[in-house]
């Protein structure tokens, strides 16, 4: 385990450093605050770490603070090292975010208890956090093709349409849907129609990205959000992605299976509610059935005139 020690005393910087290196941790230093600061921001810094209480630039406990306040996302174990012992003291540094704390000059095996206990403590947090992530990640996520799931791609959905309205965005949304996926089912039987709906969220997800996001509304039906994407932008995304499908057989265990898809699409305005866009793209959808299938379809353009005035 890495362990960051900021100490600004050259001497008990080195003597620390050599303790816990002698002990198996793997140690990153710091002169002072400003600079134990930086290094606790930066990408894979240790979780790990004991402060000077007293340090130029932000002290120790000072830096407790902005730890708790700025980096409370991860997983983190912060022991002060000080030669304040009054029980005042202690509190103050306990309030300010303070895991536990070591009296200077410090006692070695003392020391090498209490960064044991941190340790444990931050694998403990750190099997939570890993936990937690796939539970989220679960929730959010369609079993079957590991795209995002339809209560999260609506989610997002609002979300981006949130965002547009803020920011004067362009945003465009599609539904996709596996043509004839019935007949793929009939002829070659259920484990190769999962394996064609998984094939097609994995095309879907290359060709779309890394403008938008795709997620799995159910059976073999797709929403595609496109934030930043005009109506023509949109419209050139969605081609890559239905010749993303049709370009190329999906082929398991020496069956070959040609599966194409339709696109109903809608460029989205501001001030619009999800229904109405999502009913928009449906109408889209249908149409490109009607007209012979593996094709996009562009709904309607709305405009803001419509919205006051309730066109549909």
């Amino acid at each position: 385990m890495r362990v960051l020690v900021a100490e600004d005393n050259s001497t008990s910087r080195l003597v620390l450093q050599k303790s816990l290196e002698k002990w198996g941790y793997e140690v990153v230093t710091a002169k002072d605050g400003r600079e134990a600061w930086e290094l606790a921001q930066a990408p894979g810094s240790p979780s790990l770490m004991i402060l000077d209480w007293e340090m130029p630039e932000i002290e120790g406990i000072e830096l407790c603070r902005l730890l708790r306040e700025h980096l409370n996302d991860r997983p983190l174990y912060v022991i002060i090292l000080t030669a304040r012992r009054e029980k005042e003291d202690i509190i103050v540094g306990l309030k300010a975010g303070a895991d536990d704390y070591v009296g200077k000059p410090f006692d070695p095996d003392e020391l090498r208890a209490r960064v044991q206990v941190g340790s444990r403590f931050i694998e403990l947090l750190e099997e939570l956090f890993r936990v937690q992530r796939a539970l989220e990640y679960q929730a959010r996520t369609d079993a079957l093709t590991r795209v995002l799931n339809r209560g999260a791609i609506l989610s997002q959905l609002h979300s981006e349409l949130r965002h547009t309205a803020r920011a004067s965005a362009d945003f465009s949304v599609a539904i996709l849907d596996i043509d004839h996926f019935k007949k793929v089912n009939d002829t070659f039987g259920h484990v190769t129609g999962d394996l064609v709906i998984r094939e097609v969220a994995e095309r879907c997800s290359r060709s779309i990205l890394p403008e938008g996001q795709v997620g799995r509304l159910g059976g073999e039906e797709f929403l595609l959000l496109m934030p930043g994407a005009d109506r023509n932008r949109a419209a050139e995304i969605l081609e890559r992605v239905r010749d993303s499908i049709a370009g190329e057989p999906i082929c398991y265990e020496r069956k070959v299976v040609i599966v194409t898809a339709s696109l109903g699409a809608t460029e989205v305005i501001s001030g619009e509610e999800e229904d109405d866009i999502l009913e928009r793209a449906d109408k889209a959808l249908y149409r490109a059935k009607e007209e012979g299938r593996n094709r996009v379809v562009m709904g309607p353009a709305q405009t803001p005139e419509d919205l006051r005035v309730g066109v549909n």
